[in-house]
């Protein structure tokens, strides 16, 4: 698949971005330059390479839970939460972000 110059144009008018004819250029041969690193991707005959989640197979070292940082006098939460600017209840409080 290639672009002409007329579908970059007419690309960057619907995502309302204004474009020069320099740039629509540049941004047409970088666009098609994708398209054909797409191709060269596509065209590797794949049909004995089972699916894998990572290039590499490797597994994360996991370390044991366990506390690093000791709290002498057991004030640490409640100077914490002191400087923030609402708390309840021991728990600090966020705005709502999901409706």
């Amino acid at each position: 698949m290639s672009l002409t110059l007329s579908e970059v144009e007419r690309i960057a008018h619907l995502a309302r971005i204004e474009i020069g004819s320099a740039e629509a250029e540049a941004c047409r041969d970088q666009l098609n330059g994708i398209f054909a690193l797409i191709e060269a991707m596509q065209a590797v005959d794949t049909a004995g390479v089972p699916p894998m989640a990572h290039a590499q197979d490797v597994c994360q070292r996991l370390r044991e839970d366990r506390v690093t940082h000791h709290d002498p006098d057991g004030r640490w939460r409640d100077r914490f939460q002191a400087v923030a600017p609402e708390t309840e209840a021991g728990l600090y409080l966020v705005p709502k972000v999901i409706e």
